[in-house]
């Protein structure tokens, strides 16, 4: 009779390409895939929006440029917009200093974000329309 949701699952679970703890990127990433940042970068961050690509950026994990990939998994600082057309998820640690355009969001308690949450829906569907009193 009750049955737990299984988690919900984020674009791919492995990670294709790793950005180190000791590593520091001056310039621009294009990915698809899975992309873990533990280091430094700084530029745009980027993924085709049709890709499912996911972006996680962990505790000790900085980008400096804007994030436009559509899942992102964010517990360290991302110091520009964020455009996710899937799904943003900010951990108790995540800082955003920057406006978050998301089609599904999941904020921790603690998240801090300096710029305003946007929602943009998926095509297809419906933005509930509120009615005046």
């Amino acid at each position: 009779m009750f049955k737990r949701k299984k988690p919900a699952t984020v674009g791919p679970k492995r990670i294709d390409t790793l950005v180190g703890a000791g590593t520091r990127i001056i310039g621009d990433v294009h990915f698809s895939g899975g992309l873990h940042v533990d280091g430094h970068v700084k530029g745009n961050v980027d993924a085709p929006p049709a890709s499912n690509s996911t972006l996680s950026v962990s505790d000790a994990g900085i980008v400096e440029g804007s994030v436009a990939v559509p899942n992102v998994v964010l517990n360290g600082i991302v110091k520009g917009d964020i455009l996710a057309n899937g799904r943003v998820e900010l951990g108790a640690n995540a800082k955003v200093s920057g406006n978050v355009y998301y089609g599904l969001i999941e904020m921790a308690m603690g998240a801090a974000i300096n710029g305003k949450l946007i929602h943009e829906p998926r095509k297809g569907e419906s933005v509930p329309v509120s009615k005046p009193f």
